[in-house]
């Protein structure tokens, strides 16, 4: 559905945006062209884009109606040429349109993060929630307390990649129910070696990760978005995607390089410099990959 727009307000919702000059680089901006940014998140991508394209037109995609509310206060400007639409990418129907660049900045905001409430980090105590979109049903909590012991595991292994997946999956079904982030942390922590628990990272950092991403259906959207988005590109339009962890880059990489009507434009993934990670730590796992509609693609 298309978001009516809301007068700016004030809200929580505050997330800094990753590798700006380089997304402005690669999507080869055009002076009146048309954009999409399926992940518009606080708004901080739309917003150098508008501003250095001052006839472009944008389209601005978000699942959750917080982000939404933080990007039309801050494209509050260029509200005659943003229009938003709530919902996920892997819903969204351009009609006729077509783009001249389509950007998705994949996972979660540091809004998203920093939000308590909101249940996607362990370091405040919370509900397990974690879900993008407020209005699905289906929570971390479901998942957790009600999913069968393998369909845990599975999870754990294979969107976490957590090698102690079957040992902390009986831990939790042993233990449960669980009402709070930091309840369903402890047990992880207490669920494996000590030697595992004072780690690099948390023990618990992959079991939410892969229940993030259960959750909110991340990878099956994402293989929707690389399917349908490079019809969605005018021939010579680009296909910009910031991912943040390796099941997504690899899914991005693997389907630049394989889909017929792209052309890959960035042979190996652009990351933050050194100055940007200094100022912004979560640009430290940023990949940029960029992809471009074939010519002829319309032709086909």
């Amino acid at each position: 559905m298309t978001a009516p727009y809301l007068e700016p307000s004030t809200t929580e919702f505050h997330h800094v945006s990753v590798l700006g000059p380089e997304v402005l680089q690669h999507l080869a901006l055009r002076p009146d062209g048309q954009y999409l940014d399926a992940t518009v998140g606080g708004g901080g991508h739309s917003q150098l884009l508008l501003a250095a394209m001052p006839k472009s037109r944008l389209v601005a995609i978000d699942q959750d109606t917080q982000a939404i509310a933080a990007a039309c206060s801050t494209l509050a400007e260029y509200r005659d040429r943003a229009e938003f639409w709530h919902g996920s990418f892997s819903q969204f129907d351009p009609g006729d349109r077509r783009f001249d660049g389509i950007l998705a900045d994949l996972g979660v905001s540091s809004a998203q993060f920093d939000i308590a409430e909101r249940g996607f980090s362990f370091r405040l105590e919370a509900p397990l929630d974690m879900r993008m979109n407020l209005q699905q049903s289906l929570t971390a909590a479901e998942i957790v307390n009600h999913w069968e012991e393998k369909q845990l595991a599975d999870i754990f292994y294979h969107y976490g990649e957590e090698r102690l997946s079957r040992r902390i999956a009986r831990q939790i079904v042993e233990q449960r129910p669980f009402q709070t982030t930091t309840a369903l942390a402890e047990a992880i922590a207490r669920s494996v070696p000590a030697k595992y628990r004072y780690g690099r990272i948390h023990p618990a950092t992959r079991v939410f990760q892969a229940l993030r991403i259960a959750v909110n259906q991340e990878l099956d959207r994402l293989d929707a978005l690389l399917e349908q988005a490079p019809s969605w590109l005018k021939p010579g339009g680009r296909l910009a995607i910031i991912s943040f962890h390796s099941l997504e880059d690899r899914r991005v990489k693997h389907a630049f390089r394989n889909h017929p009507e792209l052309q890959v434009v960035t042979k190996k993934p652009l990351i933050a410099q050194e100055a940007e990670i200094q100022t912004n730590p979560r640009s430290r796992s940023a990949k940029l990959r960029v992809a471009q509609r074939r010519a002829e693609a319309e032709k086909r």
